[in-house]
């Protein structure tokens, strides 16, 4: 399938190489291109094996692939998947092709066609852009993918109808995709390809700066409801909880006992921990697991946490001499802020990895 707008001689060109390759179903969205480029489209309906669909006005690219989606999922049903791809001719027939294959191959899983972007002549707004949404990808929501921008996508058929649900209208919605898929658990394969890029007659609808302000808000709001932001509040209710309870021990202990500091931080963690657990089990990770077993896990982590930090935090208040309540346990937030980023990790990948 292939959405367009305001399309060239290169629309023409990948038209033709697709029919040559034997295509038996091309799916084309006009996406409410001016009447010059309209042409483009007439000639291509009277090819054999291509369909034209129109939408009356420019209505972004993601709805163009929904378009072609639902026809598709409603007109095609014997069909095993579809390939996406771009009309500028950044994508080569033997590339199309074995993202194709390789998704029959594969059964169950999207296959992504990545681009080398450290290759010279790649415009520097293409290699910026993916980058940084590639670091983004890793560093918040664990997904590792080389080409988040890529238009060539090899999408089994039995993922069209959901896919048709995610939202975002334009260039956001590829995005959009990527991010709900690791949600619905659906897994992908990356297919190198060749990195094509005219410097002489590049084009793109990508308006770097809506664009991407689109990009980040679809991030930053699938961030706010997915379990990075659910643990980042559990965090914060607990942290609240160890050391409100750590503080007011402390007070309590402090003039009677030598290692008021460790016994103090024990009790504190034994408490906020149960809380901690309960939440995250029930609210954040969405575990189908047994709950005794995940409860075993988290406690195999929590245990050595609290040593460490615990060792830390009476060797630092020993070595600086800390008999105020307020700066031992501010001594202890900065121990707990640097243990509170390794801990989401390994809660999301061994503790709670069996998700919903």
């Amino acid at each position: 399938m292939l959405p367009s707008l305001d399309p060239d001689e290169k629309f023409a060109r990948v038209v033709d190489g697709l029919v040559r390759e034997g295509f038996a179903h091309i799916v084309i969205v006009d996406d409410g291109s001016s009447a010059e480029a309209r042409r483009f489209f007439e000639e291509a309906a009277e090819k054999p094996g291509c369909t034209v669909l129109t939408h009356p006005v420019n209505m972004g690219k993601g709805r163009a692939l929904k378009t072609a989606f639902s026809y598709v999922a409603e007109n095609l049903p014997e069909l095993k998947g579809v390939i996406t791809i771009d009309g500028d001719g950044q994508h080569l027939l033997p590339d199309i092709v074995a993202c194709g294959d390789r998704m029959l191959e594969a059964g169950d899983k999207v296959v992504l066609g990545c681009r080398d972007f450290n290759l010279p002549g790649i415009p520097p707004r293409s290699v910026a852009g993916n980058k940084t949404t590639s670091r983004f990808f890793r560093l918040i929501f664990g997904i590792r993918l080389s080409d988040t921008q890529t238009g060539l996508r090899a999408i089994p058929a039995q993922y069209l109808g959901p896919f048709c649900d995610i939202e975002g209208e334009r260039f956001e919605y590829e995005t959009n995709m990527l991010l709900h898929m690791k949600r619905m658990g659906i897994d992908f394969l990356e297919q190198p390809i060749a990195t094509v890029y005219d410097p002489e007659d590049y084009s793109s609808h990508y308006n770097p700066v809506k664009d991407s302000l689109r990009i980040t808000r679809v991030m930053a709001r699938f961030f706010c409801t997915g379990s990075g932001f659910r643990y980042a509040v559990s965090a914060v209710l607990s942290w609240i909880l160890d050391n409100g309870l750590y503080l007011v021990l402390f007070s309590l202990l402090g003039a009677r006992l030598a290692n008021a500091s460790p016994v103090a931080q024990v009790c504190a963690r034994v408490v906020s921990s149960l809380f901690n657990f309960t939440v995250n089990d029930r609210f954040v990770f969405l575990t189908n697991e047994n709950h005794w077993a995940s409860l075993g896990k988290y406690y195999c982590l929590c245990v050595p946490q609290t040593l460490v930090s615990t060792v830390c935090l009476t060797s630092l208040v020993n070595a600086l001499d800390i008999v105020h309540p307020v700066l031992a346990t501010a001594v202890k937030i900065v121990i707990e802020l640097i243990l509170f980023v390794i801990s989401y990790f390994i809660q999301k990948n061994w503790v709670f990895r069996d998700q919903k």
